[in-house]
């Protein structure tokens, strides 16, 4: 594991802290290996009930990915093993929280999407202000995952003009469970809940709905032995990558339903 992902683990519950608040909690390649790494190991570990995730300092849960890793590695490459990290994340039997206290962008926001659950103190923001930082696009598989969680609307505004959305704006659309001063005991009110749950109930009666269209085959694996996951077809992807790149981004188009979107009749930028 990666000194600068520091897990802890009590009975039926593991906690992971990114540890790195002089960058914000900036995840490196070796924490997101580590992190891959903890999720093949809890894959099917049934002892494991809940996986908490949090930022170390205060000012960050995580504000992006370190900025150097990125540019020192093959852009589409390294999004594509970024994307089945978070595929791997959201797979996972247990149930997932992202406790939030601070920045909350880029990889950060994406693993937090990722998660079930998110609880965040009410100076959190929430954000994709990639237009100004890195200029690249985002995968299909993680645009899908922030228009499920915030709806399309505020997925376009955190896109499109580079605001941060406040802890209010999204606890009001149903993006976090809960707003508080007292992070770490609402989470631990939620955790406690969670052990007294019915394993079989939290293991196959989460509301289905796979990471998107790229994860389709995966999915199944924690929605129960029928691996009964909704998905949404109809998504629109276009090379909209870094400069130069192929990287896949998404068009958003007509909501169809939680998490979901019609085509969009306009043509993509590949065709």
């Amino acid at each position: 594991m990666s000194a600068e992902l520091q897990v802890h683990r009590t009975d039926g519950v593991v906690e992971v802290t990114f540890d790195r608040p002089h960058r914000h909690n900036a995840f490196t390649r070796g924490m997101y290996a580590a992190l891959r790494e903890l999720c093949e190991e809890l894959r099917d570990d049934t002892s494991v009930k809940v996986l908490v995730l949090r930022g170390a300092g205060g000012r960050a849960f995580a504000a992006g990915n370190e900025i150097l890793d990125f540019l020192e590695a093959d852009a589409v490459a390294y999004e594509t093993w970024i994307r089945e990290l978070l595929e791997s994340l959201f797979a996972l039997p247990q149930v997932t929280i992202a406790a939030v206290d601070g920045i909350c962008v880029g990889g950060g926001l994406a693993v937090a999407t990722h998660c079930d659950l998110r609880i965040a103190t009410p100076g959190s923001r929430f954000g994709y202000p990639i237009a100004r930082t890195l200029g690249n696009a985002l995968s299909a598989s993680i645009v899908y995952r922030c228009a499920a969680i915030f709806g399309e609307s505020l997925t376009r505004e955190m896109l499109l003009t580079s605001r941060l959305l406040t802890a209010e704006r999204a606890h009001t659309v149903g993006a976090l469970l809960a707003v508080t001063d007292d992070l770490d005991a609402e989470v631990a009110a939620v955790v406690d809940g969670m052990l007294a749950a019915s394993g079989v109930t939290l293991r196959y009666q989460e509301p289905a709905a796979p990471a998107g269209p790229a994860a389709r085959g995966r999915a199944g694996r924690r929605r129960g032995p029928a691996g009964r996951g909704l998905h949404r077809p109809g998504l629109r992807r276009g090379r909209a990558g870094v400069p130069g790149q192929g990287a896949t981004g998404v068009r958003l188009s007509d909501p169809a339903g939680p998490g979901g979107c019609r085509p969009d009749p306009r043509p993509g930028p590949a065709e």
